[in-house]
């Protein structure tokens, strides 16, 4: 599945979350599924928990988020010792 399709699977409206991108369909965040996945969250047990996801779907909130990030610079929270 390419980028464009994948992408296609996140929306954004201004009455589903007060307009934060969430999964086509549903009321599941992009923010709230990187999050259960940087807390440890496996794929198969957020696919089950929440019917009707597609692996797609987590897929493409990862990609929404690479893309997200492309062109923004930060500064580092902590200096590097």
């Amino acid at each position: 599945m390419n980028d464009q399709m994948l992408l296609s699977r996140i929306t954004a409206r201004s009455t589903v979350l007060g307009g934060k991108p969430t999964i086509r369909g549903t009321r599941l965040s992009v923010e709230f599924i990187l999050n259960l996945l940087a807390h440890g969250a496996e794929e198969a047990e957020i696919l089950s928990e929440y019917e009707g996801l597609q692996p797609e779907d987590l897929t493409a909130c990862l990609l929404f988020a690479s893309k997200s990030l492309e062109n923004t610079s930060f500064m580092p929270l902590a200096e590097a010792a």
